[in-house]
Formats: C-alpha cells, structure tokens, sequence
C-alpha cells in the first residue's frame, strides 16, 4: 500500500509513513500492514533494526485517522471504529515488546496516534521541527495510545499538563523529559539514516550523531507546572492557575494562559484524562491499555468526540458544543462508568 511503505535497506527495516497531505495520519490500514510487517522482520536474521521515517517535513504524525472515525460514527458503525482502537492499542504493546531496536526519525508534529507509533519503541530521534503534544481533550476524546502509561512517568506533574492543555513541546523540552532520546540537526538526519541502514550498532550510532540539548519552552515553567498541576480535581488545578495568574510574581502569564487553554477542552474529557493519570500511576502498561479500551468504547458512542471532530476538522468553526457544557455538571460517577469493565475486554499478545 503506498499509504505506508516498507523497505529492506541494508540491515535496517525501513518503514515511512506516506500520507503527507493528511500529515501522515494513521489509518486503519496502515495499522494493520505495520503490525504484519514488523513480525515478519521480528523473525527475519536479516534485519537488526526497523527505522521509522515519514514523508512530507511538516508531520511525523498529527495522530489517528479522526475523519474515517467520525464518518463511521456518525452512521452509528461503532464497532467497526473500535476495531480501529482495538489492533491500534495492539500494535502499540507490540512496539514496546519488540526484540530488536526500533528507532524513530521525527522532524515535524507527532501527535495522538502517531506519538504511539514511536514512543513505545527503543530510541526516538529529534529533529529540529520536533513537536509533540497529546491534544485529544480538544476534540472530546482523551489521552490514548497508552498515554495512561507513559504521561505518569514523566517527571514531576508534566504529563498532566500535557494531558490537560494539549499544549506542544519542543526538542529541547522532549529531551529533558524523555519523551525524545537523542537530539539530531535536522540537516544530519539524513547521514544518520544511511548509517542506520549498516552495521554499526545503533546506540553506538545514535550517541555519535547526538547533540546537546538545553533549554525548551515549557522547561522554564517546570516549578509551577508542578506546584500548580498536582491536585485530584480539574477544579482545584483551576482554581491554582487562577490564583497563580492573579498574584505578581514571573509564572503570572503562564498561569492564565494555562487556565484559559483548559477552559476550552471538553471537560468530560478533562476529567477523563486526570483520572486516567492518576489511576496509569500505578498500573502496568497492559493494564493502562485495557482502561484506555474501555474508556474508548463508551466515548465512541457519546456526544462530545464526533461533535470535536466536527468543530476541528469537518467545519473547521472551532466552536465545539460540549455536552455537558460545564466541569461541575461532569460527577464522579459519571467519570467511573468510563473505567467499568466491558463484556470484550482488549486482549494484548
């Protein structure tokens, strides 16, 4: 399919992502021809690594394929969508499991599903147009792709507030976290990967390619992202940044900023995705899956992920009508039944 290609090249699998005027969103499709091809190099002597590049320079990935999902919502064909989530969440366990070194070349955005297709795996390479972010509570959905797993673990209270705000990170920023695990010039990428395809090991490879990385955008306000996102309820961090953006001290900006970005999610979603956080904190990385299924099998039937859809990418009016339209309105039983058991559960390999 050209939608994704794969390539022998030297010792390396190589796989590119070939949707580049839908910055390379993942569909359907391509999950499934990734999840194949990636076995058969698994057992194929030949191959010592597998190599993901994507086409374009603008994307990595912008996430899942949300206008398929939205048409087969809309006409109500919802298991036919969570078959989507279902070999997705698959793969990503795959790609966290895989035996030999899986090495991911990002220059551009790598958002939602596309984060999955490269988080997961052994060495993530940024270039110069690096830019992630996990921006679902936008479009009413929530942090997946075992966001439960790795937001958590990042330090100190920043995957809550990438979790809450869908704001964007930097290389530099990516590096401290260890979202990313090498720095690369974007003008280098291409020498490194002609020596991926040989016979050099890869850590080997990537430390002599790396560059220092310092600083980062959102770095600079890790003490009040910390002090600021650590509570248990949507409201109280609300009411934080509120504080926060009041008081004349440095962080006052950021602090409203925070706040007024918040304030346009859905908060279903946002009480969804705190919840997820500080449940992921102390589950394994099948088990944050497995929520993360159940949560998707009832968001997929409800109001707010095809109406964000429909406000970001179908009309484009940017004006989503959340339903409820107020955190105080979202009960904490509300937010329980996302995480009950469901009747087909995710089975992981």
């Amino acid at each position: 399919m050209t939608d994704i290609l794969f390539q022998r090249r030297g010792a390396a699998g190589l796989v590119t992502l070939n949707r580049p005027e839908a910055l390379n969103a993942v569909t359907h499709a391509m999950v499934r021809a990734l999840a194949e091809q990636l076995a058969a190099w698994e057992s194929d002597p030949a191959i010592t690594r597998v190599v993901v590049t994507a086409a374009g320079g603008r994307a990595f990935s912008a996430g899942g394929d949300l206008r398929a999902l939205y048409d087969l919502m809309r006409v109500g064909r919802h298991d036919d969508a969570l078959r989507y989530w279902r070999d997705e969440y698959r793969l990503n366990a795959f790609i966290k499991r895989y035996r030999k070194p899986y090495v991911s070349i990002i220059d551009g955005i790598m958002m939602g599903g596309g984060v999955g297709l490269a988080i997961h795996g052994s060495h993530r390479v940024a270039g110069d147009g690096f830019r992630f972010a996990m921006p679902e509570v936008g479009v009413g959905f929530f942090p997946d792709i075992g966001a439960t797993w790795f937001l958590p673990r990042l330090p100190g209270e920043m995957g809550t507030y990438c979790a809450l705000t869908g704001e964007p990170l930097d290389a530099a920023d990516a590096i401290a976290l260890r979202i990313a695990t090498h720095r690369v010039a974007s003008a280098r990428l291409p020498d490194l990967l002609d020596g991926l395809c040989g016979t050099v090991p890869v850590d080997a490879l990537l430390a002599a390619f790396a560059e220092p990385s310092t600083g980062g955008h959102v770095q600079g306000n890790r003490s009040a992202i910390d002090r600021l996102f650590g509570a248990d309820r949507v409201e109280d961090i609300l009411s934080a940044l509120d504080a926060a953006g009041l008081a004349a001290e440095q962080g006052a900006d950021f602090a409203r900023l925070a706040a007024a970005t918040i304030r346009t999610k859905s908060p279903t979603s946002l009480k969804i995705a705190l919840a997820q956080l500080r449940r992921g904190s102390s589950l394994d990385f099948d088990a944050c899956l497995q929520a993360e299924f159940r949560i998707v099998s009832r968001v997929v039937t409800g109001h707010d992920f095809p109406e964000g859809i429909r406000a970001v990418i179908v009309d484009k009016d940017h004006s989503p009508r959340w339903r409820p339209a107020a955190l105080d309105a979202v009960t904490d039983s509300d937010v329980e039944r996302y995480f009950a058991p469901i009747a087909d559960e995710l089975d992981l390999p």
